[in-house]
């Protein structure tokens, strides 16, 4: 796949995210704290998808296997997201497109609607995450039952559209208070933890053992799929698209900055909150012998007896919550932007909504009702490897893109940015052929 030369003029193209395209006035002529929060917001939206239900899952099961061992994974992968989430935010900002546009626009019909189908997969998959992770956490709070908890997550369309009512910006301020208390809930639980200094040093230093081992390598890919999330290089080159910023070379220019400051800044929250979740299980389950938690409600019953504080089990729970609703939202976004920007198909939002949400839920209730709550963790790590397996093909055109002076303009990634994008996106297509030659 190769996109084509011709140069694609930015005003033949529908707005993304037509109701939200810069809404967002950047004051003029202030300064930079001032200029700089008016371009911060992105990158939180993008930061809720590297911690949501789905690295929990994937998460605890290696912290409690591996202990410390899987911090590089999760420290490298979250390194491959900010430089792929830059180059998401270049595209929006360079090309006036976000990626889904970019593939219509510059790839024959039919990859293109091979493109939106497996881009749909990945979204379903996500969805999946967050239905789950949801509806274990309403069973956790509540004692509500698995299967009705998935139900009532078809509920969640209604919270997206009445925040959407609002204004972006509202919803931005949304996503960051829930983020807050999910950052606020590890701080608390990693102090009751008391991990070991030494081993996180040493765990964040890969190892041959990654590799070589295929338990620790599905996990490892698991993971990654996890961390990086291939709708979420769709949804930050659309909503970077939100801010008023000039549009000359220089506005351009200093978009880009602010975008990637603000995309770097929230993923560096979001390596600390994946980084809290394996830490909490390495310390308080490997490190006593327990290597086989792997469920997200079996670590929730023994954090409390295991670190001899009753509110640290309800403080995970709240945090799950707040991990799946974040996760809903800017699943919604990603949703709308990717069918639209593919198929040119604009529906309303409370429909592409359920038409997702139900894609989701279908799988969710026939595993939970025939394989029990814990098949419910092992849907949610399956999840995560399917998220891996589909990243190629969204980093694939995304560097291409961005890299391409004729697409890009001057905001063509400069030759050293090039090699180290297509050397994240060697890395993941070799981890996943591994994956898939131990699968077979």
């Amino acid at each position: 796949m190769s996109p084509s030369t011709a140069p694609m003029p930015r005003a033949t193209h529908a707005r993304s995210l037509g109701d939200s395209h810069r809404t967002i006035r950047v004051p003029q002529g202030a300064g930079f704290w001032r200029r700089f929060l008016a371009f911060a917001g992105p990158g939180y939206l993008v930061a809720v998808g590297y911690m949501d239900p789905g690295n929990w899952a994937t998460d605890i099961a290696g912290g409690s296997a591996f202990g410390y061992a899987l911090l590089s994974v999760v420290l490298l992968s979250n390194l491959m997201a900010i430089v792929l989430q830059a180059l998401s935010a270049r595209l929006g900002i360079g090309a006036g497109l976000d990626l889904a546009q970019a593939c219509r626009a510059h790839y024959a019909r039919p990859v293109t609607i091979a493109l939106w189908l497996l881009c749909e997969v990945a979204i379903i998959a996500c969805d999946l995450a967050e239905v789950l992770g949801t509806a274990i956490a309403l069973k956790l709070l509540f004692g509500l039952p698995l299967v009705w908890g998935v139900l009532v997550t078809a509920a969640d369309v209604f919270l997206i559209l009445a925040l959407q009512r609002f204004g972006f910006r509202k919803l931005e301020a949304f996503i960051i208070a829930l983020l807050g208390i999910i950052a606020g809930c590890f701080v608390y639980e990693l102090m009751l933890a008391r991990p070991d200094m030494g081993g996180i040093l040493t765990g964040l230093v890969p190892t041959s053992d990654i590799v070589t081992n295929p338990a620790m390598l599905y996990l490892a890919i698991g993971i990654l799929g996890a961390t990086v999330m291939p709708h979420n290089l769709y949804l930050h080159s659309s909503i970077v698209q939100t801010r008023a910023h000039g549009e000359d070379a220089a506005g351009r220019r200093e978009a880009a900055t602010m975008a990637t400051i603000d995309g770097t800044v929230a993923l560096g929250l979001a390596f600390f909150i994946n980084a809290a979740i394996l830490i909490l299980a390495a310390a308080t389950f490997h490190g006593a012998g327990r290597t086989d938690v792997a469920e997200i409600d079996e670590a929730y019953r023994l954090l409390a007896p295991s670190l001899g504080v009753g509110a640290a089990s309800v403080v995970f729970a709240v945090a799950l919550l707040a991990s799946g609703q974040n996760s809903t939202i800017t699943g919604t976004l990603a949703g709308q932007i990717v069918m639209e920007g593919f198929l040119d198909l604009r529906l309303p939002a409370w429909l592409r909504r359920l038409v997702t949400r139900a894609l989701a839920i279908v799988p969710a209730v026939i595993v939970v009702a025939t394989a029990g709550d814990a098949g419910a963790t092992k849907l949610l790590v399956l999840s995560q490897v399917i998220l891996s397996l589909q990243l190629p093909f969204a980093v694939v055109p995304l560097v291409r893109f961005t890299g391409s002076r004729t697409i890009m303009g001057e905001l063509a990634s400069p030759a050293w940015l090039r090699v180290l994008a297509w050397g994240i996106a060697g890395i993941i297509i070799a981890l996943n052929v591994t994956l898939l030659y131990g699968m077979l």
